[in-house]
């Protein structure tokens, strides 16, 4: 039976299976209220149960979310599945955006096909630890558009649970679409009986991004889902000097006011007066970002203000930041992810971006994610 709150219900929701569900005051205005008046919700789906038989092999499943498009979901679910993978763990990765399927490309499986047997559909495989599931494998053309009510999507995600045949997993990384709609509220509802570990929040560090974030860390709050951490991604972007010794391979030069390539002079100069510039790098913010001294007005308390200077008072209330919206939802914050060429180009090549380039300015630092990730989620003993 269904316990949990449906995520568009009354702040004051009693739960579906309540014996007072649609029936009292707080249900007025619900558009779930028939339902629970009538008993269809408290009915549980018997697809749950055989989704849950199927997940039984898998120890670890994460969901990567994020109320916000274009913040990096995709290229961190595929990446944290290569890292995982490159650890020696059998590890799944299945691709629950219906209408934007973009992790067969960036696992490098462009052209592949799902195949089927007795049993169910087989994973396509990049390694033989790495298996992948899309819609993506599924479509005549890659180019084709999806253009599905959210029925016809919610039974996809349900036949991804209940017929892929993973096997054996250590870790089964489920990528998301933005929002908080049909998929979002199907997965959880599906895995909720098969101990999910929780799901990973990713944001840029703009308030565009932060407002939509916001949405989906109530989300999980509301359904009950645990949030393993916050990841602030493109948090800035770092160009290490010496990168323009291959700038071939990362696309950066220097130009002068013509545009003209001034690379190669110029290098030799610093190389000559100042070669300490080759052991830094250049580090820039890449959005227009809150100032660091605001505070996000809807963690203050009432007593917070302004003081008479006009500056804001921090009274309860936590700076209006990826780390404090983490802390102000009492989440855990995962840490900063630089922007890097070469992540965005071991993406298009679909490979691995700490295989490929260790010693990137951005490998340190998913690294350290991708181990504390590992840490929260240890093995049963």
């Amino acid at each position: 039976m269904d316990t949990t709150p449906h995520p568009k219900s009354n702040a004051e929701c009693v739960g579906p299976s309540s014996a007072y569900a649609g029936k009292v005051d707080s249900c007025a205005g619900c558009p779930n209220q028939s339902a629970c008046a009538s008993g269809e919700a408290a009915k549980a789906d018997p697809a749950i149960a055989y989704v849950q038989d199927r997940m039984s092999l898998v120890k670890h499943k994460i969901l990567v979310l994020s109320g916000k498009g274009g913040v990096g979901k995709s290229t961190f679910s595929a990446q944290l599945a290569f890292a995982l993978a490159q650890q020696g763990k059998q590890v799944g990765l299945l691709d629950i955006d219906i209408c934007g399927p973009s992790i067969p490309r960036m696992l490098g499986l462009v052209g592949h096909e799902v195949h089927q047997s007795a049993s169910g559909w087989s994973p396509v495989y990049v390694e033989d630890n790495l298996g992948v599931m899309s819609i993506g494998f599924m479509l005549p053309s890659k180019d084709d558009a999806i253009i599905w009510r959210g029925p016809r999507k919610n039974g996809l995600i349900k036949q991804f649970l209940t017929d892929v045949v993973w096997n054996e997993l250590d870790y089964l990384i489920i990528d998301t679409p933005p929002g908080t709609s049909d998929e979002h509220i199907s997965i959880v509802q599906y895995l909720k009986a098969t101990s999910i570990d929780g799901a990973l929040i990713v944001t840029t560090p703009q308030e565009v991004s932060m407002a939509d974030v916001r949405k989906e860390l109530n989300f999980c709050k509301k359904t009950g889902l645990r949030v393993l951490g916050v990841v602030e991604n493109m948090s800035d972007i770092r160009l290490p000097f010496d990168s323009l010794n291959s700038s071939t391979e990362t696309g950066i030069k220097l130009v002068d006011k013509l545009g003209n390539d001034v690379t190669a002079q110029m290098l030799e100069k610093i190389k000559e007066t100042c070669p300490e510039l080759l052991d830094l790098s250049m580090q820039s913010s890449l959005f227009q970002l809150p100032n660091s001294a605001t505070v996000d007005p809807d963690s203050s308390d009432q007593n917070s203000s302004s003081g008479s200077s006009g500056a804001p008072s921090n009274l309860g209330g936590f700076p209006n930041n990826p780390k404090g919206m983490a802390d102000r939802f009492q989440v855990p914050y995962l840490g900063k992810l630089p922007m890097d060429p070469n992540m965005m180009k071991a993406c298009e090549e679909g490979r691995s971006f700490l295989a490929g380039y260790p010693t990137s300015v951005a490998a340190a630092p998913f690294a350290e994610v991708v181990s504390q990730i590992v840490q929260m989620t240890p093995d049963s003993a």
